[in-house]
Formats: C-alpha cells, sequence, structure tokens
C-alpha cells in the first residue's frame, strides 16, 4: 500500500514545478527580445574605451532604452546588442543618479518595445523573473520571489554617499551585468529595473511606477531630473496598536539612518524616528515621501510628522537640490 501510494503524493509536487517552470520559460520567451546587453565608452588619449556594461530595456519603438544612471556613469556613447544579434549605436539622452535610472537611444530597432507594469501592485512573496547579462553572458534569466518592498539603501558612486529610494528586494540572483536589466512579473510586463549597484548576489530592483515613470518623462524631456534631497534611509513600518490610536494611520517610515550633513540631519531627524507625514500628508513607504522631492520642493520648508519616544513631534526640513556627484 505505502509503494503504491508514492506516486501519488509525489504527482503535485511535480505539477507544480512543471507549472512553475513553465511560468518562468513564458516570461523569459517574451522579455528576452527586449533586453540588450548594453556596452558604453568614453575617449581617451588611446582612442574609445569601454567603461561600462551592463544591460538595457527597449521601451518605445523609436528607439529609447532604460538602464541603471551607474552602468553609464561618464560616457555619452555605446551600443547595445539585441537577442537577436541587432546592435545599435547610442548616445545618452540622460540619468538621474538618485534614482539610478538613465535613458540612452539608437535607431528604431527590429524587436518591439517592453511593457511595463505597475510595481505598485506587488506583493511580497510573488514570483518575478530577471532577464539580463551577467558576465556578458546575454539572455540570462533568474527567478525569484519578491523578498521586500519599499526599501531604501545608501551606496557609494565614485567616491560618494547617496541614497535609492523604494526599491524592490528579490532572491533572484543579481551581477554587476544584470544592472539595468528587466525584472518582469508573470504577466511578462516589466516591474523594475535591476540594479547590482549594492552588491554581487544581492538582487534588488527600481520600482516601475508613478514616480519612475515621472523620472522618465524628464529625462526624455531635459535630460535630467532636479530632484529635492533629505539624505535619509528608511523602511516601512507597521505603527503599533497604540500609536495607530493616537496618530489616525497604521503604516508609516522608520528612519534607518541620516546622512550626515544632510537635510534630514539638519532638520534633527534620527535614526529610530517614525516619519509619519511630510508637508501634512501620511507616509508609509519610500514613493509616498519621494513623490513630494521633486524640483518645486527644493528650498522650501517642509514639515515632517515624527513619532520619537512614544511621543510626536515636528519638524522642519530644507530640501535641497540633489548634485551630479549624487549628493
Amino acid at each position: 500500500m505505502n509503494q503504491g501510494s508514492e506516486p501519488a503524493s509525489q504527482a503535485p509536487d511535480v505539477d507544480a514545478l512543471d507549472s512553475y517552470s513553465q511560468t518562468v520559460m513564458r516570461v523569459a520567451a517574451t522579455v528576452t527580445p527586449h533586453v540588450a546587453a548594453l556596452e558604453m565608452s568614453a575617449a581617451r588619449r588611446n582612442g574609445r574605451v569601454r567603461v561600462g556594461a551592463g544591460s538595457a530595456v527597449l521601451f518605445t519603438e523609436d528607439g529609447y532604452l532604460l538602464t541603471n544612471a551607474h552602468v553609464v556613469a561618464g560616457t555619452q556613447r555605446g551600443h547595445a546588442v539585441f537577442a537577436d544579434g541587432n546592435r545599435m549605436e547610442l548616445e545618452l539622452v540622460g540619468a538621474d543618479p538618485l534614482s539610478d535610472l538613465a535613458v540612452v537611444h539608437g535607431r528604431p530597432p527590429r524587436v518591439a518595445p517592453a511593457q511595463f507594469g505597475a510595481a505598485e501592485s506587488l506583493r511580497v512573496g510573488q514570483l518575478v523573473v530577471a532577464v539580463g547579462n551577467p558576465l556578458g553572458l546575454a539572455g540570462s534569466v533568474t527567478a525569484g520571489v519578491v523578498s521586500g518592498l519599499g526599501r531604501a539603501i545608501p551606496v557609494w558612486s565614485g567616491g560618494n554617499r547617496r541614497v535609492i529610494e523604494d526599491v524592490i528586494q528579490t532572491d533572484a540572483a543579481l551581477n554587476p551585468g544584470n544592472s539595468g536589466g528587466a525584472l518582469a512579473d508573470t504577466h511578462s510586463r516589466i516591474v523594475g529595473i535591476n540594479t547590482a549597484v549594492a552588491g554581487a548576489g544581492l538582487g534588488l530592483a527600481i520600482p516601475i511606477n508613478a514616480t519612475t515613470r515621472r523620472i522618465i518623462s524628464a529625462l526624455l524631456a531635459d535630460g535630467r531630473v532636479r530632484r529635492a534631497y533629505l539624505g535619509l534611509v528608511s523602511t516601512p513600518t507597521r505603527l503599533s496598536p497604540s500609536a495607530v490610536i493616537r496618530t489616525g494611520q497604521r503604516d508609516a517610515l522608520r528612519v534607518v539612518e541620516v546622512l550626515a550633513g544632510s537635510p534630514a540631519d539638519k532638520a534633527g531627524l534620527a535614526a529610530g524616528d517614525i516619519l509619519l507625514a511630510a508637508g501634512g500628508r501620511p507616509v508609509s513607504d519610500a514613493e509616498s515621501l519621494q513623490r513630494q522631492l521633486f524640483v518645486d520642493a527644493i528650498g522650501e520648508p517642509l514639515q515632517l510628522a515624527v513619532l520619537r519616544d512614544g511621543r510626536e513631534i515636528h519638524l522642519t526640513a530644507i530640501p535641497e537640490e540633489m548634485t551630479n556627484n549624487g549628493k
């Protein structure tokens, strides 16, 4: 009886594995043609040399591709090679170090653009597929789940420290060549642009959401994004029942770190503070704060409601303009 029941007990696991594999293969087949291997170069005394490499995602029919700002840093030209072997010369349109996003442009390719999704719909535990060119291996695919949302991480770039807001954390393995590649949901929609800037093997992606769409539009129109800068590292947090009663909200941002000399530091914010609201608007994730930090916030007083040691206090920060070096 035991031997006869073994195949029946294993069948659901086999079916689940097949379903998982079929989903990943379907997404990979759909997304891979939209993702190009990217190589950026700069002029030197001995000619043009490669100074950046990674991946890029085609998102318009007329040859605009989205990648990471750190991949194109210090460059103006390069080329992209798609999975079908099609190669195009590229020029940098613009880059935004704070979001780690950049746009490059070449001639209209033979392949169709990728379809953007909405990272706002992602949930922890959801299956995602990463497509890129790690270590020069074109069309490489890894799969995993969303393991965290709304992260804000400090990174170093060219000797300067900055903060990338509202990243997606996944357990899909990423290496430096994945930077600028696609993170897709099970419907083959691009919900994030992978970044390996924080270190090999740590799966992070810049979300495709309302804020990043605004950033992309600014890059297309002006080649840059004028951003207000606060200088804090945060993570979403659920308030305690007593705090919910006092504040009338369930979620907020826990301040993990405040960068020295930043507007947040000057305002008196400290690690461990719970940021409830900015500019009179509740904040519950990095995007809800980031939405308030575009050009019109530069130099203007920003009122912050903070929960500290069980007491609500009010601080005033003066956001500064983010400079080209990431500060």
